[in-house]
């Protein structure tokens, strides 16, 4: 089954204004979609929808959530239809049981996940179901729900999550500058470490907040714990590549992450 198996991205998605710029990043993320074998369905991680609970989006036609303030009307202006899919939804939440997953009809795409997709597939033709990210668990919760994804891979579903694994808005140089040592030194921790093999407990990148940068670079741990369903769902062996890196503004990470 392997040469069908879709790859498992983790996408660094920094500001919203990405949809309506082209630089490196969106460069990276137009050429993964272009690439990469086509999948049948996509199921979305983003960190902009953190909850209590896990949920999924199993509407047929989810919304466009404009989930940010302050830009150009030209990002409100901008839509990204893509299909949902109950029938993928249902599936999700027969791969995670025992967890209960609700069955949302309310939330949509938030610019995590479309912001993201509408460089990667700017049709906007492929089913997307979007996951939610539960708020109430430790890290290891996260890394254990990617392993029970890891399944769907093998039925030409592709895992987008996204995020940023350095994420701290407040001491943002808005101006540009230097970048923060303890940022430079906790992306590259997560860099050394994401082809780790061995028990998902003392996993470095679960336990990340032993390392002495993580409290400066994830202030609160939403933007991280995306990474963390797309190493639970890599095949043992399975190869993991860095398609794009940089920081911006001091104290944000573009790193993206690719699983097969």
């Amino acid at each position: 089954m392997s040469h069908s198996r879709m790859p498992a991205l983790f996408l660094g998605h920094g500001s919203p204004m990405n949809v309506l710029e082209e630089n490196p990043y969106t460069e990276c993320w137009r050429h993964l979609g272009e690439s990469l074998p086509r999948p049948k369905a996509i199921i979305a991680v983003s960190a902009h929808w953190y909850t209590r609970g896990t949920a999924v989006t199993a509407m047929e036609k989810p919304r466009t959530i404009h989930d940010f303030g302050g830009f150009p009307q030209a990002l409100f202006d901008t839509r990204y239809p893509a299909p949902g899919s109950p029938q993928l939804a249902q599936q999700i939440a027969d791969a995670l049981s025992p967890v209960i997953v609700h069955q949302d009809l309310e939330w949509g795409f938030d610019h995590g996940s479309w912001g993201v997709l509408i460089k990667m597939y700017p049709n906007a033709d492929i089913p997307v179901v979007q996951l939610s990210v539960d708020a109430t668990k430790p890290a290891a919760y996260h890394f254990e729900l990617g392993r029970k994804l890891a399944a769907l891979r093998e039925q030409g579903i592709m895992i987008v999550a996204s995020g940023n694994v350095v994420h701290n808005l407040r001491m943002v140089r808005w101006g540009g500058g230097e970048n923060y040592p303890w940022a430079e030194s906790f992306n590259q921790y997560v860099r050394d470490n994401l082809a780790w093999e061995g028990e998902s407990e003392q996993h470095p990148l679960v336990n990340f907040m032993q390392h002495e940068g993580a409290a400066l670079s994830n202030p609160t741990p939403e933007h991280y714990l995306p990474l963390l369903y797309v190493l639970g769902a890599r095949a043992k062996g399975e190869a993991v590549s860095i398609p794009v890196d940089g920081i911006e503004m001091g104290s944000l990470s573009m790193l993206s992450v690719q699983v097969g």
